[in-house]
């Protein structure tokens, strides 16, 4: 059945979701390993099937990803590549200006900030962003989004975040694998809480601007604390927020072995 879509000019929402479900075998909400090498030789053989270039996306794709056996996508890079009739996650990625509404609708969804919510809840996720951002949208669409899945998979708060937000782009710069990036955090979780207020976070910044005096600005921490307080729960900064901007990995994904 995947390989008949991946042959189609055109791919739904729903059929989107049944490829990604396909690849993805072991459900954990990435295509990775021999699963995404299955994946681009299939990906190629039904498009020569079907008679159909690859597109320059595919192309690009591929040329990334053929040889790369320890590389991995999640549903957002998917959806970059295939010819859905809609890209779904990017439109709402798109439309949705204010981090701050991104932000508020994830916490409904996601109340033990694990970084993640179940797929089929992003319906109602989408739904109320849209609502939020005063955009009209297809009830008819968003019934295909919801996966008819046996089981669930996972959508990681870093797969669908609207970042990067300008104010921290510079902060790019200085992103830490998951296992710094958890030492730092506690570190400066100095009580111990399980989130950073803004006192905790000014240290971290000062003492990331002292280290990386080429890429940051110690009279921009204002304006980088600013931008990533508006990532917080009223003030309280959990660890799967701050990794959005500060972290190189996924850090609700499952750790490598």
């Amino acid at each position: 059945m995947a390989n008949a879509y991946l042959q189609g000019v055109e791919i739904s929402a729903s059929q989107f979701l049944d490829i990604f479900h396909h690849y993805d075998n072991d459900g954990n909400g990435y295509i990775e390993g021999k699963e995404l090498q299955s994946f681009i030789k299939e990906l190629q053989q039904a498009r020569k099937q079907a008679g159909l270039e690859l597109t320059d996306q595919m192309k690009a794709f591929v040329q990334e990803y053929e040889k790369n056996t320890d590389a991995k996508i999640g549903i957002v890079e998917l959806v970059q590549i295939l010819p859905t009739e809609e890209n779904f996650l990017l439109f709402f990625r798109q439309q949705l200006k204010s981090c701050a509404d991104f932000m508020q609708a994830w916490r409904c969804y996601d109340a033990d900030h694990s970084g993640y919510i179940e797929a089929d809840e992003l319906k109602n996720f989408l739904k109320d962003l849209l609502q939020k951002a005063k955009k009209p949208y297809d009830e008819k669409k968003l019934d295909e989004v919801n996966p008819r899945w046996n089981r669930k998979i996972r959508l990681t708060l870093t797969q669908l975040s609207p970042l990067p937000l300008p104010p921290v782009f510079l902060l790019q710069n200085v992103k830490m694998v998951r296992r710094e990036f958890n030492k730092i955090f506690e570190l400066y979780d100095q009580d111990e809480n399980g989130y950073m207020d803004e006192n905790e976070l000014d240290a971290l910044l000062k003492d990331l601007c002292e280290k990386n005096k080429k890429v940051l600005e110690v009279n921009k921490i204002p304006t980088y604390k600013t931008a990533i307080m508006a990532l917080s729960d009223g003030g309280k900064l959990y660890r799967t927020e701050l990794a959005l901007v500060l972290c190189a990995e996924d850090i609700s994904a499952p750790a490598p072995l």
